[in-house]
């Protein structure tokens, strides 16, 4: 590793406001040194490097010329992931990468390819299911404690981003929208309770086809370019089903809805976009649900990133793969072509498995 004292060195391309939760938590893992941050406006870089004690800023090609850095943590817009991750893997770094991992299954296949040939690693968001939250249900599922594992129930709506969001044209671009922009976390959540996804049907719907962004760098009408409404139904390889509303369409919010139902219990997981929370569950026969607080670590975000970094360090296995985040892109893209051609559409990867965290795993305890 080329980082400070044996660290594994990282660089953040992208300082957008996101990179606030990331850089907050990166620079207190003892096992990352973050070392630079980067962006196409140099002031914005300078800025968030400066709030954040990283010692040194630039532009992307700074980042990857860079020999301290050893990792690239992409936190680009979803159309630049694809050209600021595979530029990172041609420069011998290992990636991480903000949701979605490429817009199109073909940019998603190439980057699993060029990682494989260059022998490096890459992942993708989200990396909330590394939380408290979902490993606590996990852990519960694998014990059984709700028998075995039947059926999905995942609910997103909210009124979606307003006319006067800077970024309002790109949320409603292709690779956006609710399915790409909030799908990963509840599609993450649902491999890890119920496997990989199977075949996908969906129906989707656009209440507004043509918004005016006030102000921004997009000011003006544009056409939208995905559904804001989308329905979604999924079997899954090992038998399961899963139902799954994620819209920007509704003039109220039910958000963080996860609901895994077995043969012996109902378990409600807390939102996916968040790492802790409590869970409840609600066994057959009671008429109560009984609240369980999530244990082990949480972190925040930033523990995609280390959890790379750790196993590039340590030869390791790692949980925050390629292949899953690829697997979600291809659930994505598979209901999205269900919903514009009104048919099953079969998802043809696969999420890899993986074990639960341990309780005691800590991301502040220095372990490369």
């Amino acid at each position: 590793m080329t980082g400070r004292d044996g660290r594994v060195g990282v660089g953040v391309i992208g300082a957008g406001l996101i990179s606030n939760q990331y850089l907050r938590n990166m620079t207190q893992f003892p096992d990352l040194d973050v070392v630079m941050v980067a962006d196409v406006f140099a002031d914005r870089a300078a800025e968030q490097a400066a709030t954040y004690g990283v010692r040194s800023s630039g532009t992307p090609a700074d980042a990857f010329a860079n020999d301290e850095i050893d990792l690239i943590v992409n936190l680009t817009n979803p159309q630049a992931h694809y050209e600021v991750s595979s530029a990172a893997l041609a420069a011998g770094k290992h990636v991480y990468s903000e949701k979605p991992f490429a817009t199109t299954r073909e940019e998603g296949q190439a980057l699993l390819e060029q990682a494989a040939s260059s022998g490096l690693r890459i992942g993708g968001a989200p990396d909330t299911f590394l939380g408290a939250g979902l490993q606590t249900a996990r852990r519960m599922i694998e014990r059984g404690d709700i028998g075995t594992p039947l059926t999905g129930l995942t609910l997103f709506e909210t009124p979606g981003p307003v006319d006067d969001h800077r970024n309002l044209k790109i949320l409603l671009s292709r690779g956006a929208g609710p399915l790409w922009d909030m799908g990963p976390y509840y599609i993450t959540a649902l491999t890890q309770t119920l496997g990989s996804f199977a075949s996908v049907v969906a129906s989707g719907h656009t209440a507004r086809p043509r918004r005016t962004q006030i102000g921004g760098p997009f000011d003006g009408e544009f056409d939208v370019e995905v559904f804001t409404h989308m329905s979604v139904v999924a079997q899954f390889e090992g038998g399961g089903q899963s139902m799954s509303t994620l819209s920007w369409d509704s003039p109220h919010r039910r958000v963080g809805h996860v609901e895994i139902v077995g043969t012996e219990a109902t378990l409600s997981i807390p939102d996916p976009n968040e790492f802790d929370g409590t869970l409840k569950l609600r066994r057959a026969g009671e008429d109560d649900w009984t609240s369980i607080p999530a244990t082990g670590p949480v972190g925040g975000r930033g523990l995609g990133p280390l959890d790379i970094a750790r196993a590039a360090a340590t030869g390791s296995q790692q949980r925050v793969t390629g292949e899953l985040a690829y697997h979600v892109l291809d659930v994505m893209a598979s209901a999205t072509d269900s919903a514009e051609s009104h048919s099953w559409i079969g998802v043809a990867s696969s999420a890899p498995a993986a074990s639960a965290l341990p309780e005691d795993w800590d991301p502040y305890t220095r372990v490369v």
